[in-house]
């Protein structure tokens, strides 16, 4: 199989040459996608031989990889690796992440930093993307441990497949969530990862906020009975219950207590809402997924 690496960039002359040399000599092509640099990188990266794709200014990071999924889908890449330009990954580790898909056994094969012991990424970092992942596995039909990797691997079924649309870090849980649905099949392998001095320029809370609510967001497109069929039936059993205290109180006293009656219509109205919004992005989804396959 020939593989393919693409990496999105930005601002990252002191790190491209050196990841380039070492990729150089394990793989068959290398993709990077200047996501608007101001430096040098576009430059060095196109004298190292690398098919570089130019964004006229900073787009964000899931703008770079969707641009990347196209070029690679555009050269029919057999396998596709997908791995940051800062450095932090070691090289040395695409052979352990391309593994599950040269050998048949994954369509998707992401290098997590959880599943051995040893990883050194900063408190809330690890809290933040350990939050994110567990609401991601509640869309996904393999759980997972590291939902926010950007070190991955795909082959070109899911390239063929899938079209990523979210400009910002909320890709690689859209990725997921739509490949899972697609039914492709996920692996994980251990991967090490070296953070050094500040590791984004983003707020991590709100940067951490934004993931989550992309998240949700696919979530909802993705698997909208789940989504708002549950909290639809949570709503119905608690509007019931205040409905039937409503009634009892009613039949004791002789009036309506207003309180527990607005509590009944809100929380029933609040059911019938949900329900209806399931239903309706429900049938939606399934229109837009027909027409897909016709």
């Amino acid at each position: 199989m020939k593989i393919t690496v693409g990496i999105p960039a930005y601002n990252e002359e002191k790190n491209i040459a050196k990841i380039i040399v070492k990729l150089k000599k394990m793989v068959d092509q290398i993709l990077v996608c200047d996501d608007g640099s101001t430096d040098s990188t576009c430059a060095i990266a196109e004298s190292l031989g690398a098919i570089v794709i130019n964004h006229p200014k900073n787009l964000g990071y899931g703008s770079a990889i969707r641009s990347i999924f196209l070029k690679a889908r555009e050269i029919n890449a057999e396998v596709l690796v997908t791995i940051d330009a800062d450095g932090q990954h070691k090289i040395e580790d695409v052979k352990k992440v391309i593994k599950p898909i040269v050998d048949g056994q994954a369509d998707i094969s992401i290098g997590s930093r959880f599943l051995e012991e040893g990883d050194n990424s900063p408190k809330y970092r690890k809290l933040g993307i350990k939050i994110i992942t567990k609401v991601t596995n509640s869309s996904l039909s393999e759980k997972i441990t590291d939902a926010q990797s950007g070190f991955r691997a795909y082959n070109n079924k899911v390239l063929q497949s899938l079209t990523p649309s979210d400009s910002g870090m909320g890709i690689s849980t859209e990725i997921l969530i739509k490949s899972s649905n697609l039914g492709f099949k996920i692996a994980e392998v251990p991967t090490e990862i070296q953070y050094k001095g500040k590791t984004s320029s983003q707020n991590p809370v709100s940067h951490g906020t934004e993931v989550l609510m992309s998240t949700l967001k696919y979530i909802s497109i993705e698997r909208p009975l789940r989504f708002y069929g549950i909290p639809s039936f949570i709503f119905f059993v608690i509007g019931l219950t205040f409905t039937f205290l409503s009634i009892e109180y009613y039949a004791e006293v002789g009036r309506l207590n207003t309180n527990i009656t607005l509590l009944a219509g809100g929380t029933l109205l609040i059911a019938m809402i949900l329900a209806i919004t399931a239903i309706l992005l429900y049938s939606l989804v399934s229109v837009v997924r027909e027409g897909k396959t016709r």
